[in-house]
């Protein structure tokens, strides 16, 4: 019996009513108004896990819609958030981004912390978020999954931003037409997100291509992402204050962060378990919802498992990376 299917069979037969809708609200966290999709039993059993869902750099909560119907098919309890500046959510101040974001994600897990046990997972900037939340420990946070964290290593990313067509793309003195940086973006997405990006789905696709609507958005999202690239350099320092759970995947084809970062990270959180699916690019819940969904339900189910100690912990974590 898989993971998926035991949280269909635990969930209490009062709180089921068959497959839910994605819900979607606003709230306001840290100061930013913000769009939030949630799933699962409205009233919750007491201590009941849920998993707080982070997406990446110029993403939206929208790239977790497919693996939150999974979720809410299986009566899982899952929220996913737009981070300051990305989606619906208010745009970031002026300043060190970094910051802002972790004020985001503290005041999110303030929030959904009361209600239960919280597992914290994020893709790309999402994942690096996750870490740094955990880091702090001011909140009992029950695990983390870290999906393709960038910023370890020297990735296709980090040499991407700084090469000489990007540099000379924000130099152009003469707006470059509308219409050709759409059509590029529309070229360079799928192949960016997808392990294949023959099957990438047009409305995910848009959702990324919608941010470069021409030359002036473009430019302030290449020279945003370059400050971005620049924090990730002391991104993680205090990583070794993670005493949670924690499960890093990496992704083989990944063209944006390259898997050896994954190996990093593993490397410097000794109890972490890592996993490596060769066939997932950078946005797995794209590639393989499913998949996805079944491996947070493990996961889930593991960390918020009472626990007696350190070596249970580690237990759990081989747990997890077996299921992969």
């Amino acid at each position: 019996m898989t993971a998926m299917e035991r949280g269909k069979r635990e969930t209490p037969p009062s709180l089921r009513t068959g497959p839910e809708p994605i819900r979607v609200g606003e709230r306001t966290y840290a100061g930013v108004r913000t769009r939030v999709l949630e799933v699962g039993p409205k009233r919750l059993l007491r201590g009941a896990p849920r998993l707080v869902l982070l997406h990446g750099y110029c993403d939206s909560a929208d790239t977790w819609r497919p693996v939150l119907e999974q979720l809410a098919n299986a009566g899982i309890c899952a929220v996913a958030v737009d981070l300051p500046g990305f989606g619906s959510a208010e745009a970031l101040r002026s300043g060190a981004m970094l910051p802002q974001l972790d004020r985001f994600v503290d005041a999110v897990l303030k929030e959904q912390t009361r209600h239960g046990r919280v597992v914290l997972a994020g893709n790309s900037l999402g994942g690096t978020m996750s870490l740094r939340a955990a880091a702090t420990g001011r909140h009992p946070i029950a695990g983390v999954i870290s999906i393709a964290a960038p910023g370890f290593v020297d990735s296709w990313l980090v040499r991407a931003i700084g090469t000489t067509p990007l540099r000379l793309w924000a130099a152009l003195p003469l707006p470059v037409p509308g219409f050709l940086v759409r059509t590029i973006a529309e070229y360079v997405v799928p192949r960016l997100l997808y392990a294949d990006h023959g099957v990438a789905a047009k409305e995910h696709v848009r959702r990324f291509t919608d941010l470069f609507p021409d030359y002036r958005s473009t430019k302030t999202r290449l020279e945003q992402a370059r400050q971005l690239v620049e924090e990730l350099a002391e991104a993680y320092e205090g990583l070794d204050a993670i005493e949670v759970p924690l499960l890093v995947v990496a992704c083989g084809k990944d063209r944006l962060v390259d898997a050896a970062s994954g190996r990093r990270l593993h490397s410097l959180v000794p109890h972490s378990r890592l996993l490596i699916r060769e066939d997932w690019g950078h946005c797995p819940q794209l590639d393989d919802p499913s998949a996805v969904a079944e491996l947070m339900s493990y996961f889930t189910a593991g960390a918020t498992r009472k626990r007696k100690g350190r070596r249970q912990k580690v237990v759990q974590t081989t747990e997890v990376a077996a299921a992969g």
